[in-house]
C-alpha cells in the first residue's frame, strides 16, 4: 500500500519537497531538515544493498553474457555527453570560467542515483550498475584526456584553464572509484548474496527495497535543493538552457545508443538515465579541487546536479507506470 502510494504520487512528493527544501528558511525554524549532504552515502548505501537483495539471478547472468553492451554503454556515454557539452557550450556563446565548468558536466561518468532511478523506472538494475561501475573505474584516465580534447576547441583563458589542471582529475577520479566500492559495488554484492542465502524472504525485500528506493531518491533531491539555495536563486536563464539542453539530449542519446546496441527495454531504460544523469556533484568537487581561485567553474555542475536528479525522477516515474521486459 504504503509502495503503490509513494510510487503513484512520487512527481507529487518530487515538487513539495523542493518547495520545502527551497523555501526552508523563511519559516525562520533554526534547525533545517533539508541541508544534511553527510546523510547521502549513508542512504546510497542502504539503497544499494537492498537494489542487492533484489537483483534476480536472470538479470545478473543475462548481463554477465552480455558484457559487450556494458562496454557499448560507457562508450555511448563518454563520446555523446562531452561532445554535447562542447557543442551547447560553444553555440550558446560560453567563455573562460563558466565553459570549463559546462565541459566537465560533460566529461564526468553517470551518477550513483541512476543506479536508484532504474529501480523506480522498471529497468534492469544490473546493468545500470555494471555501466555506472565502469565508467567510473575509467575515469580517472578518460577524464584528463576528454578535458585535453575539449580544451582545442575553447577559448584561449579556458583552453589554459583546462590544460593546466587536467591532469590533476586523475586523483579525484582514482578516489571516487574507491567511493563507488564502498557505496554501490560492495552493498550491492551484499545484498545479491544475502538474497541467495535467504531467499525465503525475497518479496518481502522487493516491497522494502522499493519503498527505499523511492524515499531516498526524495530525500536526496531535497537535500541537493537544501544545500543549494542560494545558488539555484542566481541561476541566470542562459545556463539554465545549456544545463537543461545537455540533459535532455543526453537521455535522448541514451534511447539512440539504446537501439544501436539492440538492447532489451529494460536496459535501454537503464542506459537512458545513465548517460543523462552525470555525475555533476562529483564535478563540482572536482571544480573546487582543481580550480579553487577560479569559483566560477562549480556552478554548472552544481546546478546540474539538481536538473538531472528532477528530470530523471520524472522520466523513472513515467516509465514506472509502463510494463517492460528487464
Amino acid at each position: 500500500m504504503m509502495t503503490k502510494l509513494i510510487e503513484r504520487f512520487l512527481l507529487l512528493w518530487l515538487i513539495l519537497l523542493s518547495l520545502a527544501a527551497f523555501y526552508w528558511p523563511y519559516i525562520e525554524i533554526d534547525f533545517d531538515p533539508f541541508n544534511h549532504r553527510w546523510l547521502l552515502p549513508y542512504l546510497i548505501i542502504a539503497t544499494m544493498f537492498s537494489v542487492g537483495w533484489m537483483l534476480p539471478v536472470k538479470e545478473v547472468k543475462q548481463v554477465l553474457t552480455k558484457w559487450p553492451v556494458v562496454l557499448g554503454g560507457t562508450a555511448v556515454q563518454f563520446i555523446s555527453m562531452p561532445l554535447l557539452a562542447c557543442l551547447i557550450g560553444q553555440l550558446l556563446g560560453f567563455e573562460g570560467e563558466q565553459l570549463v565548468g559546462i565541459f566537465l558536466v560533460g566529461c564526468v561518468p553517470g551518477a550513483m542515483a541512476s543506479n536508484v532511478l532504474t529501480i523506480v523506472s522498471k529497468g534492469n538494475v544490473s546493468y545500470s550498475v555494471s555501466l555506472t561501475t565502469l565508467a567510473t573505474l575509467l575515469s580517472p584516465l578518460a577524464v584528463p584526456v576528454l578535458l585535453r580534447l575539449q580544451a582545442s576547441f575553447a577559448d584561449p583563458v579556458a583552453a589554459q584553464l583546462l590544460t593546466e589542471n587536467a591532469q590533476g582529475a586523475s586523483t579525484v577520479y582514482l578516489t571516487a572509484g574507491l567511493k563507488l566500492l564502498k557505496w554501490v559495488v560492495i552493498p550491492v554484492v551484499c545484498g545479491f548474496l544475502l538474497g541467495r542465502l535467504l531467499p525465503q524472504f525475497e518479496k518481502q525485500a522487493k516491497s522494502i527495497g522499493a519503498i527505499i528506493a523511492n524515499l531516498s531518491i526524495l530525500i536526496i533531491i531535497a537535500t541537493v535543493v537544501g544545500s543549494s539555495r542560494d545558488k539555484l536563486g542566481q541561476l541566470e536563464s542562459s545556463l539554465l538552457v545549456a544545463l537543461l539542453l545537455i540533459n535532455l539530449i543526453g537521455y535522448c542519446c541514451g534511447q539512440f545508443g539504446g537501439k544501436l546496441l539492440k538492447l532489451t527495454p529494460g536496459m535501454k531504460r537503464a542506459l537512458t538515465l545513465e548517460v543523462g544523469m552525470q555525475n555533476a556533484g562529483l564535478g563540482a568537487t572536482l571544480a573546487v579541487e582543481l580550480f579553487p581561485t577560479n569559483p566560477s567553474v562549480a556552478i554548472a555542475p552544481a546546478f546540474y546536479t539538481f536538473f538531472c536528479m528532477f528530470t530523471g525522477t520524472i522520466l523513472a516515474w513515467y516509465w514506472s507506470g509502463k510494463k517492460t521486459a528487464v
